[in-house]
């Protein structure tokens, strides 16, 4: 139970990465608060596998002030003092060539996957600041901020501007006991990767460029972001790990 007094946020609690990461905080103690966008039902669905009051759903769309502002009100009024945060929400790349994106479609991403946890990780900060506590956060990055891929000009620059704002806070934050680091995954069998989840030829096309042979699960993510969280992670800050079965280690192989 090392998380046990502590209490979480998690962004995109509803469904993959986040809702692995809101069970194992949730599974080692903490009381823990997620987002949703729209699906309320499976949002609640997480909270019970936590189990009784030790959880709370709250729709917000991570880019708008406003709604951080009550996402963040509305933990603190249920369980105190938030001392942990994890930033999974996020959307995956368009597939659109810069010439054919239009700027609402790059600004819809860039607003969630990057200004999402600007402006959760600053409400966090100032929570804390005001009580003169210490804390811990985690932003769930990808191996694609700094691996691009052609029609992910919009996903890859705000995982590529997420990478420089953890390093930032890390620096600005240390001084004052909160530390930030980013986890990099590579293919995760989540609704984001649906094609491989749902159809077995994609998958094995796919694994069969991983060097170690298959995809990752949710629950491995998690298990590193419980660590980074936890004290016995307290001496890392502005690391950014990745986790990809070595994926990302083969750009440029084979030509």
């Amino acid at each position: 139970m090392m998380f046990q007094g502590q209490v979480a946020i998690v962004t995109g609690g509803e469904s993959g990465i986040g809702a692995a990461c809101a069970k194992a905080l949730g599974g080692s103690g903490a009381q823990v608060c997620i987002t949703y966008f729209e699906d309320r039902t499976a949002a609640e669905a997480v909270c019970d596998t936590i189990g009784g009051n030790r959880a709370i759903a709250v729709q917000a769309n991570v880019g708008d002030e406003v709604a951080i502002e009550r996402l963040f009100t509305a933990a603190e009024k249920a369980f105190g003092p938030v001392t942990l945060l994890v930033n999974s929400a996020g959307m995956n790349m368009s597939g659109i060539a810069l010439a054919d994106m239009e700027l609402t479609q790059f600004d819809r991403v860039v607003r969630t996957d990057l200004y999402g946890p600007f402006l959760t990780c600053r409400r966090f900060v100032r929570a804390l600041e005001q009580r003169g506590l210490k804390g811990r956060i985690v932003n769930i990055s990808s191996i694609h901020e700094k691996a691009p891929r052609p029609g992910g000009v919009d996903y890859d620059s705000a995982k590529g501007g997420l990478s420089q704002l953890t390093a930032t806070l890390a620096l600005e934050l240390a001084p004052k006991g909160i530390a930030v680091n980013g986890v990099a995954p590579g293919m995760i069998l989540t609704p984001m990767n649906s094609t491989a989840v749902e159809n077995g030829q994609v998958l094995k096309a796919k694994e069969a460029a991983i060097p170690w042979g298959r995809a990752g699960r949710p629950e491995e993510v998690a298990a590193l972001v419980s660590f980074l969280l936890s004290a016995t992670a307290d001496y890392i800050t502005g690391a950014t790990v990745v986790i990809d079965g070595a994926l990302s280690l083969t750009i440029a192989q084979g030509a």
